[in-house]
């Protein structure tokens, strides 16, 4: 079984998206797969297309099997400020954790985790998104980056975060007409970063990772 993570730079970076358009071809190829999102916050107008269930949606589950109900925090900020400002109890890295029960998640499947804002963005009261990746055991992580102005810096400190993982980078929202975009990309790869400028490019690189 290979665990995935999955994180954006930040927030509205279109992680979510990414992830749906991979999983969708992911299952179209063959492939046994799983999504757990171990918390989520969020405006209240969003529900009926909150990343749970997006994510339920191009997997065929239940939106609270991928994010258990009571982590559903609905205040637009990160989870364990949201869970306060919402006068729930804190949570911890270790009760994420033991919650996604990864290593028993849909009989052995591939696991795809997705985190919430950037890497170093708090999932808990004690820790962060990266935190939980390696609590995890993670081998993978896929950094979901904008391919505009500002990404190269955002991508180095992301993955300087993510050391220790495999670390995939997909630009999204490419456009190959875009200067830019075209010497942001040449600039990543140019310095080792594992950079790719579409879903299906993404698709090949992970089904390469996956059993």
């Amino acid at each position: 079984m290979t665990t995935v993570f999955v994180a954006g730079t930040g927030t509205d970076v279109g992680k979510t998206w990414v992830l749906v358009a991979l999983l969708t071809e992911l299952r179209r190829r063959g492939h046994h797969v799983a999504v757990r999102k171990p918390a989520q916050s969020f405006a209240p107008e969003e529900v009926g297309s909150t990343d749970a269930e997006l994510l339920a949606a191009a997997t065929d589950a239940r939106a609270d099997t991928v994010c258990p109900g009571h982590r559903w925090y609905a205040t637009p900020m990160a989870p364990p400020m949201a869970a306060a400002a919402l006068g729930l109890p804190p949570f911890g890295i270790n009760d994420l954790v033991r919650e996604l029960d990864v290593a028993h998640t849909a009989g052995g499947a591939s696991v795809f985790v997705e985190g919430a804002g950037g890497p170093r963005s708090p999932l808990a009261a004690d820790g962060d998104n990266v935190d939980l990746a390696r609590a995890l055991g993670a081998q993978v992580a896929v950094l979901v980056a904008d391919a505009g102005l500002g990404t190269i810096n955002a991508v180095r400190l992301s993955v300087d975060a993510l050391t220790g993982f495999d670390t995939l980078v997909v630009l999204n929202r490419y456009d190959p007409t875009d200067d830019l975009h075209r010497r942001n990309a040449a600039w990543l790869a140019e310095a080792g970063y594992q950079v790719l400028t579409s879903v299906d490019a993404l698709v090949g690189a992970v089904e390469e990772r996956l059993p």
